[in-house]
């Protein structure tokens, strides 16, 4: 009897105050009618948790086990406001968010008082500086990008609005990121979800994403459609043309977008039927292996009339990179430019698993192609660009010493137009009109407010980066190098990153010279004739690599 007090004392007590108050509404009437009422509804309320079957905590607490359920309910609130500490990334601190806010709004973005960071913690990172540092009068830095089969090469932006789609971003978002970006003339990626209305609105740069499901350019079965293509790239504000391998949110893994979610607007930009289901495959149907990748890039360079096209991809198994790269080699083709996604980037959601372990973090992924492009000899006609959790100007610096031309962010602008991490982004229920198809969510946004925003977002940060590297005595960000930045290991053990990613020599792979075990062991798996490796790399690292591999034409297809 003890115990059954304990687990439904408060339904007891809920339905003695409900008989209590009944009674005093009936004999004292008056304001007794309303708390009756409402200890009436909790005793309804108890009656269906005992007798419900899907929760076990209320069947054996009615009434007060609702309060689990609420806590978990307000949980990432109460602690992003009250316990959060500033310097947690879960994924971006605080500090991260304040600082794009701050910069967004033209506040002041200095902080009193010295660092907040331990620096004597591991992964504590720093850029050296100069005794004679540099001034730099201009921060708009730009590099071109176009290589030399591509005739309308583009002075682009070294930070520009990373890969998010019309569908997965509310229409006002979308026209606020893309009137910033015309405004402070840097570019805007679409996302593989085409190129919709309100990406064409206020004229703004864009850089058309072309994902497996060739929304925007295909056929009514769903293929590649040349006619479709050359018809879209040839607008005037499609500057460059991406086609998507991967991205860091959830490489490897296709996606639906279930046929409810498939309205009007969002058939019309991906040229798929309304109301059914808009399947996006794992993989392209185009072109299944490296070499006809590389005559699908030159063959949509001449399609659009000559534009930048390169690709994007999250790197996975390093022999499939490696059989890119040696496809390149084969068939004397080159992209425009590529774009290293680290597994860290974040705006696509993802099963949990492919979350938090599938796909390389983006510095290593982006040395390896540095590198690799590097010792082919083919890195000074191919641009890189980068994207992955980049916020500040030091984000950018450590990126670009890496080997990248130029960085891309997606949840940086995403804060720069009142995301505030609330991590709703997949329900529709976005608080602030960033990430819903609610008409009413997305009044919120105010375009004209926004856009202004996120070119100051762009303008205050490339400002910051220019004082970066004037502290540090350098000119432009390509003069960065990875031995400007610094890494603390241990306690008492320094690295610049040029010791813990070695530079390749120039035309190294080319005639054998393997500076590491990746390129010793991988490099001659890989095979431009396909994405397969020649042997398994157990078999590599073991040393039973077959030596007797017969060529592509007696190979069993």
């Amino acid at each position: 009897m003890h115990r059954f007090l304990t687990r439904h004392t408060a339904f007891h007590v809920v339905l003695g105050l409900t008989i209590l108050c009944a009674l005093l509404a009936l004999t004292q009437g008056g304001g007794w009618w309303l708390p009756c009422i409402l200890f009436l509804a909790l005793t309804v309320l108890g009656i269906y948790d005992m007798n419900q079957t899907r929760h076990a905590i209320r069947r054996n607490y009615p009434v007060i086990g609702n309060l689990r359920f609420l806590f978990e309910f307000v949980r990432p609130e109460v602690r992003q406001y009250f316990f959060e500490d500033d310097t947690l990334r879960l994924p971006f601190s605080r500090v991260d968010r304040s600082l794009v806010y701050q910069r967004a709004k033209l506040v002041m973005d200095q902080r009193p008082f010295g660092t907040q960071g331990d620096v004597y913690q591991s992964g504590y990172e720093w850029i050296n500086h100069a005794m004679v540092p540099t001034h730099i009068a201009d921060h708009d830095f730009r590099i071109t990008v176009g290589g030399p089969d591509c005739t309308q090469p583009v002075s682009l932006s070294v930070f520009n609005i990373s890969a998010m789609s019309f569908g997965a971003l509310s229409a006002n978002a979308v026209r606020a990121l893309n009137k910033g970006a015309a405004l402070g003339h840097f570019a805007h990626d679409t996302g593989e979800g085409g190129v919709s209305r309100y990406h064409l609105e206020h004229g703004g740069d864009l850089i058309w994403n072309i994902g497996s499901g060739y929304f925007g350019c295909r056929d009514a079965e769903g293929r590649f459609s040349e006619e479709r293509f050359a018809e879209t790239a040839r607008r005037d504000n499609i500057r460059m043309i991406e086609i998507k391998l991967s991205q860091g949110a959830k490489p490897g893994h296709g996606g639906i977008l279930p046929a409810p979610k498939v309205t009007a607007e969002i058939a019309a930009a991906r040229g798929v039927p309304e109301g059914l289901d808009c399947i996006s495959p794992s993989s392209h149907g185009a072109f299944g292996t490296p070499i006809e990748m590389m005559h699908f890039i030159a063959r949509l360079r001449d399609l659009s009339g000559g534009k930048p096209v390169g690709f994007k991809l999250c790197i996975g198994h390093p022999w499939e990179w490696f059989a890119i790269a040696k496809a390149m080699l084969a068939t004397g083709i080159t992209p425009d430019f590529i774009v290293i996604d680290g597994a860290e980037g974040g705006t696509g959601a993802a099963p949990i698993e492919f979350v938090d372990h599938v796909g390389t973090p983006l510095r290593e992924g982006l040395r390896l192609v540095h590198n690799t492009l590097v010792g082919i000899g083919l890195r000074d006609r191919i641009k890189l660009g980068a994207s992955g959790k980049v916020i500040s100007a030091f984000d950018m610096a450590r990126i670009m010493a890496l080997g990248a031309d130029w960085c891309n962010s997606a949840r940086a602008y995403m804060f720069a137009i009142g995301c505030i991490q609330a991590q709703v982004c997949h329900t529709g229920r976005c608080p602030t009109g960033v990430t819903t198809q609610d008409p009413e969510r997305q009044k919120a946004l105010v375009v004209s407010d926004k856009s202004l925003r996120v070119k100051n977002f762009h303008a205050s940060t490339l400002k910051a980066l220019a004082e970066l590297l004037g502290a540090a005595g350098l000119n432009h960000p390509g003069e960065l190098r990875p031995h400007h930045i610094a890494r603390r290991i241990a306690n008492d053990e320094v690295r610049v990153l040029s010791a813990l990613f070695p530079d390749m020599e120039k035309g190294a792979l080319l005639v054998g010279q393997y500076p590491n075990t990746i390129f010793r062991t991988v490099w001659p798996m890989a095979q431009a004739e396909s994405f397969e490796p020649l042997y398994s790399l157990s078999a590599a690292l073991s040393g039973h690599a077959r030596q007797d591999i017969p060529p592509p034409e007696e190979r069993p297809q």
